[in-house]
């Protein structure tokens, strides 16, 4: 079993092809496992490494709130990064995992090719800033007092997740199973520790300003929560580009593999070829 270090948390890797790499950021209610079809997709060209951020197992769980955060994840990116023995990656991430490689491209623009957000901005509209923040905590302690398949039920079946059932009953069911398998601990704690206290993608205007990565974001029309943001980062970030998927929800990659792959696929060989203009 491969692991990478961040200091001093175990970080479960797999590592599939040859190539450029590409490195790929779950969401929270997900894993390293989301993101086959992608990995079978683009393995035949590219070096994609996944992995499990900290709280999923296999990676290690740590105990303290204050073990998981925004830096940590950020930081987490790099760790597996330099684990693998690579100076640059393309990083592609979903929902947490897309907030992960939006700070990620902020902190450490020396190591990205390029930076594929997707699904990210749940909790940043000001509006429903509090009820966010109320729905989340009480999340966090349903998953430790009533376990992960019945504190997470109302969850995985919300309005963002609705089309993902629709297209593909067997995948969602598989995608919830996995869900349950999660810690119960780690969940809470990451939630508690990071998306409780991340600010928003709206606070990080003045440092998306700056970024010089080539930028792809992608968001589901059904995702109410991530489409205005995902307008303000395309509008934020120079040269940035934004993928709008119709009749589509939060988990684009899993609702609409073939055209995430040939979308994201051709923007990464884009950047790759040196044709990419911001």
């Amino acid at each position: 079993m491969d692991k990478a270090d961040s200091s001093g948390v175990q970080l479960y890797v797999e590592s599939t092809g040859d190539g450029p790499a590409i490195v790929f950021v779950h969401e929270f209610a997900g894993d390293h496992r989301n993101w086959e079809p992608q990995v079978r997709h683009l393995a035949p060209t590219h070096r994609c490494i996944t992995f499990n951020a900290r709280g999923y197992p296999p990676s290690d769980v740590p105990d303290r709130i204050d073990d998981y955060g925004q830096d940590q994840a950020v930081a987490d990116i790099a760790a597996v990064i330099r684990h693998c023995g690579i100076d640059r990656a393309h990083v592609v991430g979903l929902s947490m995992g897309g907030y992960a490689t939006l700070n990620f491209g902020i902190t450490h623009p020396d190591k990205a090719l390029s930076l594929t957000i997707c699904g990210a901005g749940h909790g940043s509209d000001p509006q429903t800033r509090e009820q966010f923040l109320k729905d989340s905590a009480e999340l966090a302690e349903r998953m430790v007092t009533l376990g992960m398949e019945k504190g997470t039920e109302h969850y995985a079946n919300n309005a963002s997740r609705r089309r993902f059932g629709q297209k593909d009953p067997a995948g969602f069911a598989a995608f919830n199973r996995q869900f349950a398998e999660h810690s119960a601990t780690g969940s809470s704690l990451t939630m508690r520790g990071y998306q409780l206290r991340r600010r928003t993608i709206y606070q990080l205007e003045e440092e998306m300003r700056r970024i010089a990565a080539p930028t792809l974001i992608v968001t589901g029309d059904d995702d109410d929560p991530c489409i205005e943001p995902s307008l303000f980062m395309k509008r934020t970030i120079p040269g940035a580009r934004l993928w709008v998927v119709p009749r589509t929800s939060h988990t684009v990659n899993l609702e609409e593999p073939f055209w995430f792959n040939e979308v994201v696929g051709r923007f990464i060989a884009e950047v790759d070829s040196g044709r990419w203009q911001p």
